[in-house]
């Protein structure tokens, strides 16, 4: 802080705390002083803005959309038709209502047109649908946007997908037979609004009026066709009905029946955007961590630097109270002003993550609230009370003749208080931004944790280095050992800082580069296309000779079995057990069992062991036995083919249902099941580009179905695309936080070396050994501050991959050398860069100024 005159009369006047901490922060901020403190505060809050603007906004708009990406305020879904009741009862209480049948079947072309078959996602609605958002069409296959539908197809229409007309060689007008009904294509789908339901949707939609559905032929009692009642109107109304719903639901015991959810109905997308999410989070937690640092030392190198400054205010009678009040001031605007830039910066920003992220979901994101401004204010408020003004606030108890030993003092137990209240408030906060318990509590925790265990490391080192003193050594080997032993506390400040910064953008590096390969290691580029079912156990081998003769030698193939969970631990199941509402369509459903002596590769086990051909063992999804409460030892029972089979889980399985892989909930580690379990298989393979090899395959073997997924690995690796570059970008600001930190950790013992330096050039030291000395002093300190930061980031990154993003983690026992090789490289350029200034400068001058 700048000193003001120097007179009787400016004592006279007495200025005032305000006024003087305004002049002092215009100066200040003038000479640059608190660069360093105020480039941190606005880093850290942009990002913690940044994510929590585009949060809020998509969150918002989920809860907006909602009724748009279901079609109206209430669904009710069943696996059967629905009794009357429920929608006599919609209609008496005002509600408009409507119903739509949704189920897969065959589609061909006319024989003029070639006769190729595809699999289809049919779908036959009534008048009135949807009851919200907006069915658009084109009569252009080439206009992605299309325009209001206004009705439904007529009941001789059928409404397309574009990239069915692609595979079926159709141009709309052309005949399209549905089962027994042949229908003629008039227009193609732009948008469905509720197709939100099947995020993954693997086969092309096809619309129709549910009036022509009977005379197709395909409504038979084998069919698995999912019935939607949907129904719209006034809140209140809705609000009743879903009342009466769900007590219906609960006393009538109706299985296969359940209200329907956005949540539910879009796994994959929820699980891509809530790792994003987490990790977009995760960088700005620790960006803001790293800002805390940063500012801290910036603020011990600030009060070094104002110790005269502060001396002359006391000498000149200016009470501490005051001094202490014109710090606070000048602190507290500095602070407030940065975090107001932060969030402007971070309101910027976050426009990016809209335009990567926000399309995924097809909806209009809409403007953010105010949560968001008020958390980056409190996090910059609080890095500065925190971080940057107790050691300020020493200045006014400093006596005058203090500044004779460069030295603030020790921390009083008024600022020690203020340390803990701003720790708490400021950890407080940041778990808030993190929305997420384990990840707040590792990525706090786990930093505050690793900067003990560095200030532990730096002090044992200093005390090993004392004792390594008795025995001698090379001069400019003692001169550097004594350097950094004669101010412990200043090294080990610098040693914890250093690999503090060196952690979280290791930390970052790792996770960055794990997450985005197990991202796209779940879809890569010769991803399988292609799921074939109902494969008879007397085709296996002509069906796998036939995928060879066509050059397809790589394959998921397993058996599948149909079975009911009937019992868990020798009760049985019944969804009213069970609270959530998916669990309880869990345990309504026929699960798709499989066995096989191998684990699939692509499922790691998360807990227990897989034992080939291990007799009553099961492997369950982790999710699967999340939701259910299951654990190892459990015994399950499933009906297959009215037969109760029982086994012990003896393992969990994690499963990433966004790949292209096939993947059952339970697995039994078994080669073959007892001769009278009836099953088929099931084949995952990427389809060669042979034209006409689908049309070959179902002449060939026309009872299986074969879905072709090429529209959903693209899309899911376009989502990844953009997912992986919002992460990527965010990726900036902690790297420039990190800079930041180094920045101010070379910044606060330069003047304390240059110094040095300069009285040992007084007293006839050579340039060659003060480089010497100079090197050896830092690449010991950027060493040791770059091992300890590799092994905390180890530590740290293989908790948050196992507990947080849940993806497989290899620890790179590699990067404890590479930490120290590049700790002691950062070191070494900065204190060139220290160094170079002193040695050609007179030693006088030198002197000179590291005393101003």
């Amino acid at each position: 802080m700048t000193a003001v005159p120097a007179t009787p009369l400016a004592l006279a006047r007495a200025p005032s705390a305000w006024a003087l901490g305004v002049r002092a922060l215009w100066r200040d901020a003038r000479a640059g002083e608190l660069t360093v403190l105020a480039l941190a505060i606005v880093l850290a809050v942009a990002a913690l803005a940044a994510v929590g603007f585009f949060a809020d906004r998509l969150q918002a708009g989920l809860q907006r959309d909602a009724r748009q990406l279901l079609g109206g305020d209430l669904v009710l879904r069943s696996d059967h038709a629905l009794a009357p009741e429920y929608t006599a009862q919609a209609q008496a209480s005002g509600l408009r209502v409507t119903e739509h049948w949704t189920f897969p079947t065959m589609a061909r072309a006319d024989a003029a047109q070639g006769g190729e078959v595809r699999l289809v996602s049919l779908k036959a609605v009534q008048p009135g649908y949807p009851l919200r958002g907006e069915l658009r069409t084109s009569t252009d296959p080439a206009d992605p946007d299309g325009q209001p539908a206004g009705a439904i197809p007529s009941p001789q229409e059928a409404w397309v997908d574009a990239g069915l007309l692609d595979v079926l060689g159709l141009r709309l007008g052309d005949a399209l037979w549905l089962g027994e009904r042949s229908f003629t294509v008039t227009r193609v789908i732009t948008y469905e609004p509720d197709r939100g339901a099947g995020f993954l949707t693997f086969a092309p939609r096809v619309l129709i009026n549910a009036a022509a559905l009977p005379d197709t032929g395909l409504v038979q009692p084998a069919s698995r066709i999912q019935y939607r009642l949907v129904v719209a109107g006034d809140d209140a109304a809705v609000r009743r009905y879903r009342a009466w719903l769900e007590q219906r639901l609960r006393e009538g015991g109706e299985r296969g029946t359940q209200l329907e959810s956005l949540e539910g109905g879009r796994p994959e997308l929820q699980q891509t955007l809530q790792r994003a999410e987490q990790f977009l989070r995760l960088v700005a937690l620790l960006a803001a961590l790293l800002a805390a640092v940063a500012v801290a030392v910036a603020s011990r190198h600030y009060a070094q630097r104002h110790l005269d400054d502060c001396a002359l205010l006391r000498v000149l009678g200016l009470a501490r109270r005051t001094v202490a009040r014109a710090y606070t001031v000048a602190f507290g605007l500095a602070g407030l002003a940065a975090a107001l830039l932060g969030v402007a910066l971070g309101w910027v920003v976050h426009f990016a993550f809209a335009w990567w992220l926000g399309g995924l979901l097809q909806v209009t994101l809409p403007p953010p609230g105010w949560a968001p401004v008020g958390l980056g204010l409190g996090v910059g408020m609080a890095l500065m009370a925190t971080f940057g003004l107790p050691p300020v606030l020493q200045l006014a108890r400093v006596p005058p003749l203090r500044v004779l030993r460069r030295d603030v003092g020790p921390a009083r137990p008024a600022t020690l208080a203020l340390v803990a209240i701003g720790a708490a408030g400021l950890g407080a906060l940041l778990m808030l931004a993190a929305r997420d318990l384990r990840l707040g509590v590792i990525a706090v925790g786990g930093l505050a944790a690793a900067l003990a265990v560095f200030a532990a490391a730096g002090w044992l080192v200093l005390r090993l280095l004392r004792m390594a003193l008795r025995r001698g050594g090379p001069p400019w080997w003692v001169l550097a050992t004594r350097q950094l032993t004669a101010r412990p506390g200043l090294t080990v400040l610098q040693v914890a800082a250093l690999a503090a910064g060196l952690m979280a953008l290791l930390l970052l590096v790792l996770l960055r580069t794990d997450l985005i390969d197990s991202w796209r290691a779940a879809t890569p580029p010769d991803a399988p296309n292609r799921f074939v079912i109902n494969i008879q156990p007397d085709q296996a081998q002509d069906f796998q000779r036939h995928l060879h003769n066509a050059g397809v030698t790589r394959y998921d193939w397993y058996p599948m079995v149909r079975g009911r969970l009937v019992a868990i631990n020798g009760r049985p199941v019944r969804p009213e057990d069970f609270e959530g509402a998916r669990a309880q369509r869990l345990v309504e459903r026929e699960f798709n069992l499989s066995y096989s002596a191998e684990r699939p590769p692509h499922n790691p086990i998360a807990a227990g062991r897989w034992q080939a051909e291990e007799a009553g063992a099961l492997s369950v999804e982790t999710g699967l036995a999340e939701e259910l409460g299951l654990a190892l030892g459990d015994r399950l029972a499933f009906d297959i083919a009215g037969q109760v089979h029982e086994a012990r889980i003896t393992s969990l399985r994690r499963v990433d249902w966004a790949s292209m892989h096939v993947n059952f909930f339970v697995l039994f580690p078994m080669a073959a099941m007892p001769p009278e379990v009836p099953y088929t298989h099931i084949a995952a393979f990427r389809a060669p580009a042979q034209p006409g090899f689908d049309r070959a395959l179902l002449a060939r073997f026309p009872n299986v179905t074969s879905v072709d997924t090429s529209a959903a690995v693209a899309q899911v690796q376009r989502l990844l695309g953009q997912v992986i570059a919002a992460v990527e970008f965010l990726f900036l600001f902690s790297l420039a936080t990190g800079a930041v930190v180094l920045l101010a950790t070379v910044g606060t013992t330069r003047v304390e070396r240059e110094r040095d330096y300069a009285v040992l050039r007084a007293l006839g030291a050579r340039a060659a050994l003060l480089r010497r000395l100079q090197r050896t002093e830092l690449a010991g300190v950027g060493a040791l501050a770059g091992t300890l930061a590799a092994l905390a980031a180890l530590a740290v990154g293989a908790a948050l991959a196992q507990w947080v993003f849940r993806f497989a983690w290899q620890p790179a026992w590699w990067l404890a050398p590479a930490g120290a090789l590049v700790g002691a490289s950062l070191a070494l350029v900065a204190g060139w860069w220290t160094l170079r200034g002193v040695l050609h400068t007179p030693v006088v001058q030198t002197l000179r100024q590291a005393t101003d």
